[in-house]
């Protein structure tokens, strides 16, 4: 077993290394300078479109609101990610790895708007007159790639598996500690939720995360700030750690075991992809389903979410860990308590683990339920609907499989699966850029010129 293993790891490793920096990084960048910078220069009116306007119904084609497809996509990038990834990128990367999770959260933002766009362009409506779409759709119709379609499909399906383990993985050993509940136990009970959200299909899911994850969220966000408050004397320490070694390697400390700059970089964008998923095209299978006038117009919640998820959820996470301290009391292997020991500082050793708990619980429904959505989707692109039926129970199965499996085994697995899709998704952007540059020239020059005029003529 120790064999497999280090097997993994050391192919994780090399993956996560140049090759998929160069893809992601070289890739997000091309794009940003394509799309002339769109994700900076357009952030506010990004802003004033999407948080600004959320109760707004848009017109045009589509299966849920543009806020239930931005709060179901959400819903499967904001939980264990932001609350157990993170500080796993920090075990195991240093507080390094922050600063990479930025460099690729910022750039990812045109990556995932160009995914959300290009989904909503070649996106069908299936014969139940739900829009599906995705990267499989605009692999295959704007590029006639069915290999590498398939290739998509089949690597987002199987990842599910793992992503799925991640995440009950994560609450498992969470609960243990905080509830004494056998890992076992938290996998039934987590079987038993989850299985009444996903037999609802979109529709359902979107109607729960809508609910559900802006108040987790925000919640999690007013507790952190509130660990970040009682620790703020060590502010400046924690800012010169995280630029510092980005760069430079940094000594083993406590139950930190100390980590060099290619494991801060490793880190660093493999948890910040995983996070906000730019690259990974799985939110334009969640946005292809929107109403929306125009493919821009909703590639503006990719921008967002990415901004929420990483720049947001995660630094706040990452400063809650480093500023108390809590990176250096728990070794690697037991990452996912970092948290709690933080929040344990602000509301006592019975009341922190509680209170990250119940919200990771809360954090980990909404995201399995779009989990399996997503990888349903791909069995049903691949085999059609019976196999996806198939599949929903394998996930669900997953579920109990990764409450009570090892936590560094799953995360290697989700890397190195994640590679299986995030590569000929990426690549197929690259080669579908000048569609995404036709689309947002054509949002900046005529649909906002004309939404401008049509304002006028309705104020006068």
């Amino acid at each position: 077993m120790d064999a497999i293993l280090n097997a993994i790891t050391e192919f994780s490793a090399f993956i996560w290394g140049y090759p998929m920096m160069i893809l992601l990084l070289g890739g997000g960048l091309f794009l940003t300078i394509r799309l002339g910078f769109f994700q900076i220069l357009f952030f506010p009116h990004a802003l004033k479109h999407t948080i600004g306007k959320v109760f707004k119904k848009e017109k045009g084609d589509g299966t849920i609101s543009p806020f239930q497809a931005f709060a179901s996509a959400l819903a499967s990038t904001a939980g264990a990610t932001n609350i157990v990834g993170v500080p796993v990128a920090i075990a195991f990367g240093g507080p390094g790895a922050i600063f990479w999770m930025w460099v690729v959260s910022i750039i990812g933002m045109s990556t995932k708007f160009s995914e959300i766009v290009l989904g909503i362009k070649y996106r069908e409506e299936d014969k139940n007159g739900v829009y599906v779409g995705g990267p499989m759709y605009y692999i295959r119709k704007g590029l006639g790639w069915k290999f590498a379609s398939s290739l998509f499909a089949f690597g987002l399906m199987i990842e599910i598996i793992p992503s799925v383990m991640v995440q009950t993985n994560s609450i498992s050993t969470l609960s243990e500690s905080a509830f004494g509940l056998p890992t076992w136990l938290t996998g039934v009970i987590l079987i038993i939720l989850i299985t009444a959200v996903v037999f609802g299909g979109i529709r359902r899911i979107g109607a729960v995360a809508e609910k559900i994850v802006p108040f987790m969220v925000l919640t999690y966000i007013a507790g952190a700030i509130g660990v970040m408050i009682i620790n703020i004397e060590e502010f400046p320490n924690v800012i010169s750690l995280i630029f510092v070694h980005a760069f430079q390697p940094i000594s083993a400390a406590g139950g930190f075991a100390g980590a060099g700059f290619a494991a801060a970089v490793r880190w660093g964008l493999a948890r910040g992809l995983y996070s906000n998923e730019a690259g990974m095209g799985t939110a334009s299978i969640a946005h292809s389903a929107a109403h929306t006038p125009h493919p821009c117009r909703q590639g503006l919640w990719g921008i967002f979410s990415v901004f929420i998820d990483t720049i947001v959820l995660c630094t706040v996470t990452a400063f809650t860990v480093l500023l108390s301290g809590a990176w250096k009391d728990v070794k690697p292997s037991n990452a996912a308590d970092m948290v709690s020991d933080a929040f344990s500082g602000l509301m006592g050793p019975t009341w922190g683990p509680i209170f990250v708990s119940s919200l990771l619980l809360i954090f980990v429904i909404s995201t399995i339920g779009v989990l399996v959505f997503y990888g349903e989707k791909q069995a049903e692109y691949l085999f059609g609907i019976p196999f996806s039926r198939v599949m929903r129970f394998v996930y669900i199965l997953s579920i109990f499989v990764g409450a009570i499996g090892g936590l560094q085994f799953v995360w290697e697995l989700v890397d190195i699966t994640l590679a299986l899709f995030v590569v000929p998704n990426v690549i197929a952007i690259l080669f579908l850029s000048k569609e995404v540059k036709e689309l947002t020239d054509d949002y900046k020059f005529n649909f906002l010129k004309q939404a401008q005029t049509k304002d006028k003529g309705i104020s006068s």
